[in-house]
């Protein structure tokens, strides 16, 4: 099976002036864990749900919260996206694509076509998801206590 096949083929992207604020709402309201950030169409970064997480102040939304906190919203998707991504073609085996993910310990990886545009995005869901489909889980017998 083949990337193209079991690729999210709408994928989210943002600019790198975007603010953390921006990204943020795109990532809650859309349920989505990556942003691909571009520049004249070319992909420059990704920005994960988790990457928002580790830059936003933990007194965010609290009683603590102070102005500095407030401030992090304003920082840019450029000052904290991930950089040199990963890429993968849309003829690639999807299992090989799975071993890029498991082998860099990186949850996603945009899709590119033979021109290096952006086509889609597969991720460790996407490839889970599929694998579930095609039924390639077995129930195991439980095992006696020793």
């Amino acid at each position: 099976m083949l990337v193209n096949e079991v690729m999210t083929k709408h994928v989210i992207c943002a600019h790198m002036d975007e603010t953390l604020d921006v990204v943020r709402d795109l990532l809650s309201s859309r349920r989505i864990h990556h942003v691909v950030v571009l520049e004249d169409n070319r992909i420059v970064g990704i920005i994960s749900d988790r990457d928002v997480l580790r830059h936003l102040s933990p007194f965010m939304g609290t009683n603590s919260e102070r102005s500095i906190d407030a401030a992090t919203l304003k920082k840019r998707v450029h000052q904290i996206m991930t950089r040199n991504v990963q890429t993968v073609r849309f003829d690639v085996e999807a299992v090989d694509a799975a071993k890029i993910l498991l082998e860099r310990g990186i949850s996603c990886l945009p899709v590119v076509s033979d021109s290096g545009a952006l086509v889609g995005i597969v991720s460790t869901r996407d490839l889970l998801r599929n694998a579930v489909r095609m039924g390639c889980f077995t129930s195991c017998p439980k095992r006696d206590a020793a």
